[in-house]
Order: C-alpha cells, then sequence, then structure tokens
C-alpha cells in the first residue's frame, strides 16, 4: 500500500479504476442487451415462418438475460460514486484492506484489476468477509471459514 503522504492519491486512483471498469462493464451489458434486443425484431413483412419466431423468441430471451447484468452494474457504479473513499483507519465502505497476501476494495463485487503493479478486488458490503471485518483496524484478527486471520493493512 502506499506510503501516508500519497494515500488520498492512492484512494483517488482507487476510486477512478473500480468505476471505470463497472463503466466498461456496464457498456459491454449494454451492447449485447441491444444486440439482442434488436435481432429480436421481426422486420414488418407479414408471414414469418416458425424459424424466424423461433430465433427472435430466442434473441428476445437473450436480451432479457442482459438486462439484468445492466441494471446490476448501474447500480454498482451508484454505490462507488456514493461511497466515500476518503483515507481511513477502520474497516469501512471505501475502505482498501490487505490480509492474507491480498488486497480488496470493501464497496461492492469486482473482477481483480491492476493498480501499480498491485492487484485488488472489490468486496460488497453484504459479504461474509466485509461482515467479519466491519470496524476492524490493521493489526486486529478475525475468523473466517474457520481460519483466523490478521488484517495487514487498512487505507
Amino acid at each position: 500500500m502506499p506510503k501516508p503522504q500519497d494515500r488520498t492519491t492512492f484512494k483517488q486512483a482507487i476510486h477512478d479504476k473500480m468505476l471505470a471498469l463497472e463503466e466498461n462493464e456496464l457498456a459491454t451489458a449494454i451492447e449485447h442487451y441491444e444486440r439482442f434486443l434488436h435481432e429480436a425484431v421481426l422486420d414488418g413483412r407479414e408471414g414469418h415462418d416458425n424459424s424466424q419466431l423461433v430465433e427472435a423468441r430466442k434473441n428476445t430471451d437473450l436480451a432479457a438475460a442482459f438486462d439484468h447484468p445492466v441494471h446490476t452494474h448501474q447500480a454498482k457504479i451508484e454505490a462507488i460514486e456514493a461511497t466515500d473513499f476518503s483515507v481511513t483507519d477502520i474497516v469501512r465502505p471505501g475502505a482498501v484492506v490487505g490480509f492474507n497476501g491480498r488486497r480488496f476494495v470493501v464497496v461492492v463485487s469486482t473482477t481483480k484489476f491492476d493498480l501499480d503493479g498491485q492487484t485488488y478486488m472489490g468486496i460488497s458490503v453484504q459479504s461474509p468477509i466485509y461482515k467479519a471485518i466491519d470496524g476492524l483496524q490493521a493489526g486486529d484478527s478475525f475468523v473466517h471459514n474457520g481460519h483466523g486471520i490478521t488484517l495487514d493493512e487498512v487505507v
């Protein structure tokens, strides 16, 4: 994790990286949704054969399946934007925590991402691991899945 004087810049970079990650995921979900929705629309002529109707129905179902990820990524973006990413010594939403050689950002679940040569992953405030570490500080220990773990860092 960064030196104390660089922590504010680091936290802003984490915020920006997570926001960009979710915005890219949202754009991909919207692209898939719109593509399948477009392919679900039959042309204006009368009389379509069964294979065209079946294909249109499959594309409608696929478009509906991509509707949920669109809403999920929109909600994650809103959560990231609403979260206080200021420097902290206590685990809370917006904190970056390190333990067992891994680094996590408490706000929403994300895929792994890299920043300045380090790998991070977002975890949800609804996750069991967050519930176990909420309010703790670096050096505090907690139990997760029957294993004792010590928080190495909290920023």
